[in-house]
Parts: C-alpha cells; sequence; structure tokens
C-alpha cells in the first residue's frame, strides 16, 4: 500500500521511474539478507537439535531406514540449498534497471533432457531403494519370530501373545463384548494359551512380528527407537517385524537416563483421546523374556466364563492346558 501511493504521487510529480529504481535496490537487498539470515538460522537450529530429532536406533533395520533417510535428506538438502540461492540471487542479480532488457530463449533441448533425465534417475535409486526396505520389513517373519497382536482402538492399545503353541487364536468383530473387548474366538484351540500382557516385552537379538490391527478407526503403530511405523486399518490387518539390538537397560546406560522406555504411541489423529494412546516396549534378555513369559496366565485362567458356551472338547482341552 506504501509503495502504491508512493508510487502514485511519483507520478503526479514525473518522478516514477528514480522511486522503481530505489525501491527494487532495497527489496534487492533485503532478499539477499533474508536467504543469508535465514540460511544461518537453519543451520544453526539443525546442528543444535539435532539430537532431539535424531534419536538412538534399537534395531537392526533401524540402520537401513536411517541410511534412507539421510541420503534422501542429502538429495533434496543440497537441490533444496540450491534453487533458493539461485532464486534470492536472481532477484539482486536481475533487479529492475532501465537499461535492462530481457533475454529471451524459445527452447533449449539440451536443458530440457538434462532437468528430465537427472531428477528421474535420482528419484528412481530413492523409490526402489525404499521400495526394497519396506519390503523386507513387511515380508513373512523368520519361522522363530515371536509374534505379538498390537489391536488399536479408541483411545489404547492392547496386545495379545500366542502361548505354547506359538499360534494366535481366531478373532471375529462380532464377538466382541465387554468381557471379550478383543473378539477373540475361543472355540478355536489355538486361542485357548493366548494372553494378554499390559506393555510389550520382547527379547533382544531375536526376530518380533507384530502383527497389527484397529477395532474402530484407522491408528498407526509408531516406536520411534525400533524405526517401526506401521496403520492399524479396520478391516484389514497389517503386519511388520524387526530384531531389536538393545535392551531397556543398555539404552537406559547409552542415554544416562534411568527413567528411559521404549514406547508405542498412535501418530494417526484419531479423535479427542489420541494423545493418551502411549504404551511400553520393554526389551530384555532372551532368558529375562523366557522366564516373564512362562509367568503369563491365559485369558481362559483369569476368566474361565470365555468359554462356557465353548463345545465339550474346547473345555477339556482348556483344563488339560490349565493343568500342565
Amino acid at each position: 500500500m506504501v509503495y502504491r501511493i508512493q508510487t502514485l504521487v511519483s507520478v503526479v510529480k514525473g518522478s516514477e521511474k528514480k522511486v522503481a529504481t530505489g525501491s527494487n535496490k532495497v527489496n534487492a537487498a533485503l532478499f539477499l539478507l533474508f536467504l543469508i539470515g535465514s540460511g544461518v538460522l537453519m543451520f544453526w537450529y539443525s546442528i543444535k537439535e539435532f539430537d532431539t530429532y535424531h534419536l538412538p536406533i534399537a534395531s537392526e533395520h533401524g540402520v537401513v531406514t536411517d541410511n534412507l533417510f539421510w541420503v534422501t535428506m542429502a538429495v533434496t538438502g543440497i537441490v533444496f540449498i540450491i534453487t533458493h540461492i539461485l532464486l534470492f540471487w536472481f532477484s539482486y542479480r536481475y533487479q529492475y534497471k532501465e537499461e535492462n532488457t530481457a533475454a529471451f530463449y524459445p527452447d533449449n533441448n539440451k536443458l530440457e533432457i538434462l532437468w528430465t533425465l537427472v531428477p528421474a534417475a535420482v528419484l528412481t535409486v530413492l523409490v526402489v531403494s525404499g521400495w526394497k526396505a519396506w519390503s523386507d520389513i513387511t515380508a513373512p517373519a523368520p519361522e522363530n519370530a515371536h509374534v505379538i497382536e498390537v489391536m488399536g482402538y479408541q483411545f489404547a492399545w492392547e496386545f495379545r501373545y500366542p502361548g505354547k503353541d506359538k499360534q494366535l487364536g481366531n478373532y471375529d468383530y462380532r464377538l466382541i463384548n465387554p468381557t471379550n473387548s478383543r473378539g477373540i474366538d475361543f472355540t478355536d484351540k489355538n486361542a485357548l494359551d493366548d494372553f494378554p500382557a499390559q506393555k510389550v516385552v520382547i527379547p533382544v537379538g531375536e526376530p518380533v512380528l507384530f502383527k497389527i490391527r484397529s477395532r474402530d478407526v484407522l491408528h498407526s503403530v509408531f516406536a520411534p527407537h525400533m524405526r517401526l511405523k506401521m496403520d492399524a486399518v479396520p478391516g484389514m490387518p497389517t503386519r511388520f517385524w524387526f530384531v531389536p539390538t538393545k535392551t531397556t537397560a543398555q539404552m537406559r546406560a547409552e542415554l544416562k537416563d534411568d527413567e528411559f522406555v521404549y514406547e508405542i504411541a498412535c501418530t494417526e489423529v484419531c479423535g479427542g483421546g489420541h494423545f493418551s494412546m502411549r504404551r511400553e516396549i520393554e526389551v530384555v534378555e532372551p532368558e529375562e523374556y523366557q522366564k516373564w513369559f512362562a509367568e503369563q496366565k491365559t485369558f481362559v485362567e483369569m476368566d474361565p466364563a470365555l468359554i462356557a458356551d465353548a463345545p465339550s472338547e474346547i473345555k477339556e482341552l482348556a483344563q488339560i492346558e490349565s493343568a500342565e
């Protein structure tokens, strides 16, 4: 507005060209100052807060994920910096001057080919590398993987482990009720030794498979130190397998933080209580995990009424497993 008023006054006085030239010099200088100032702030803040947004890695695939991230950051960061330096420099270099004339290039085939093929080649490498990493972590888990079901709902997570048979029982949303929040089918013999857990307990150095589902709306399982993130989609089970490399105790020692815990959070805004969807992951030595596993009580042991309407052979099998 000030510039327009100034221009209008200059037209009346017959000095429009002087005002335009002066304003352009000021604006051109401000462009350079903004480039330098914002660049300094960007690098300063990135270095200062590096440890805040770059958490220690605690899984094998996390190394691959981080490498992909930093390669992508390097490529896009270099392009970002170069293009913005050119953007602000051109604004300064080619500021309005009365004697300047525009240069016109009707076409440049070599330039067109260059800025088409180079980005295409770089993006191909990045996409293929990311696809390979994604395929690895979503592929069938090793046969010796420890299976854990992670179910999200508004607004919490529930975990289910298979028992000695290493097989999770079937589930059906139509079976969900106040005493069976997961909809587990207890007429399936594989469900009889399944047990719940208030937190995820897993052994270090051994493969772990998360079988993920949602009971209501879209959620997302996120364990930042494991570099684990997978959506929990209603009606569409997903999975993610990984190998933890540091116990909770080892990470506490590394960070010098006796209160540190690995955590699962939800990174999909799922309603008013989204913020409360946080659970703990405890990584322990294999021997400690086996001891913990053997001490857990099954759903049926905690609530025999769950199989009250089950066939007699299921009840007999449950009694045998309880005795063992």
